[in-house]
C-alpha cells in the first residue's frame, strides 16, 4: 500500500513516518506541504519521497493508495471526505470529528466508496490492551467495579493549536479521548450517566475531571494540559486489580507492563517486548483495507467515543 501524508505535523514526523517506513507492505511515497523546510525533515529520512505543494495535488496522485491526515482537528472530517472522494483509503488522526454526528458522514462515505476510513487510536493495536481485554473477559479480577485513569502533560503556549478553540483544541480532544477509548475497548461497554468538571481557558478545556457510569462499574479520570506529564490506568474488581504503567504511550512513558494484583501478597507482572504500536496500527489497517480483516477500531467505535466526549463537554458546560 502506497501512502501519502497530508501536512508536515510533528506527529506525522515522529510517529507515522517511522511506522510507515517500518510496516510490512507499506511504502511512504508522498507528502503534501507548501513549506520546503518542513519537507526536509521527511525527505532527509525518506529520500525517494515525492513532495506535493498542496493537499489537492497529493489526493490527485494516482500512485497513492492511502492517506494519513494529521491536520488540525477542525479539518479532519472535510479532508477525510475529500480523500475518500479521491479514491484513497483514510487513516485520520484523533479526534476524527469534533462531534459524533459528523462521523455519520464519514461512515456513509466509507460505505459508498468501499474504502477504509479509520481513526488513529493506536492503543487498540498494542498487545497489552488485547491482554487486558482478555483478562477482564476471563474474570481475572472478579467482577469489575471501578476504572481509574489519568493522562496529562504541560502545554500553555497560546499559539499552539491545542490551546485554540477555532482549531478544535482542548485537553479532552487531545488526550481525554484515551481513557474513554481504552475503557470502552477493554470492557466492550458504553457509558450512561456522565458528570464532569472542566477548567477552561480562552474557550478550551485545559483540565477535565470526569465520572462515567457503566452500570456494573464506573470510570473516573482526569486529563490536563496544565500538569506535569503523567499517565496511568487501573481496573479494580472484586478479587483483584489490573494496572497499566504506560497505558497510552508504551515505550515512551515507560515499558509496556500489565500488573495483576490479588490482595497484598499476590502480584504478577506481564512484560511485553518493545513494539511500535503505530506500526501495528498501520499493518492492521492494510490487512483490513486489502484483505477485509476486521479493524479493531472501526468508525462505529470512534462514533461511540465521540459521543462520550460530547457528553463530557456538555456535562462540563462546553
Amino acid at each position: 500500500m502506497r501512502w501519502g501524508i497530508l501536512g508536515a505535523a510533528k506527529i506525522a514526523r515522529t510517529a507515522l513516518m517511522p511506522a510507515l517506513n517500518a510496516a510490512r507492505g507499506a511504502e511512504f511515497a508522498a507528502l503534501a506541504t507548501s513549506t520546503p523546510r518542513k519537507a526536509q525533515a521527511f525527505t532527509g529520512v525518506t529520500p525517494h519521497l515525492r513532495v506535493h505543494d498542496s493537499y489537492e495535488t497529493l489526493l490527485a496522485d494516482p500512485d497513492i493508495d492511502a492517506v494519513y491526515i494529521p491536520l488540525p482537528n477542525h479539518l479532519h472530517v472535510d479532508w477525510s471526505l475529500r480523500a475518500l472522494a479521491a479514491g484513497k483509503h483514510v487513516l485520520c488522526e484523533k479526534p476524527v470529528a469534533l462531534e459524533a454526528p459528523e462521523i455519520d458522514r464519514l461512515i456513509a462515505a466509507r460505505d459508498a466508496s468501499g474504502l477504509l476510513c479509520a481513526e488513529t487510536f493506536m492503543v487498540c493495536h498494542h498487545p497489552q490492551w488485547h491482554r487486558v481485554r482478555q483478562l477482564l473477559a476471563d474474570g481475572a479480577i472478579g467482577v469489575l467495579r471501578q476504572v481509574e485513569a489519568a493522562f496529562s502533560f504541560h502545554n500553555d503556549d497560546p499559539a499552539n493549536i491545542r490551546n485554540r478553540p477555532e482549531t478544535g483544541g482542548g485537553a479532552l480532544y487531545d488526550i481525554g479521548v484515551y481513557p474513554c477509548i481504552a475503557t470502552r475497548f477493554a470492557t466492550g461497554r458504553e457509558p450512561g450517566e456522565i458528570r464532569a468538571a472542566l477548567e477552561v481557558e480562552n474557550g478550551v478545556d485545559t483540565t477535565a475531571r470526569v465520572w462515567a457510569d457503566f452500570g456494573d462499574f464506573s470510570l473516573s479520570f482526569y486529563c490536563s494540559t496544565r500538569m506535569a506529564p503523567h499517565q496511568r490506568i487501573a481496573f479494580h474488581g472484586t478479587e483483584g486489580v489490573i494496572e497499566l504503567r504506560a497505558p497510552f504511550n508504551a515505550g515512551v512513558a515507560a515499558a509496556a507492563e500489565v500488573v495483576v494484583r490479588r490482595g497484598y501478597d499476590e502480584t504478577r507482572i506481564e512484560r511485553f517486548e518493545p513494539v511500535d504500536q503505530y506500526r501495528l496500527m498501520v499493518e492492521a489497517f492494510e490487512r483490513s483495507a486489502l484483505d477485509g480483516v476486521p479493524f479493531d477500531c472501526p468508525l462505529e467505535v470512534s462514533r461511540g467515543n465521540a459521543a462520550m466526549i460530547d457528553a463530557i463537554r456538555a456535562a462540563g458546560g462546553l
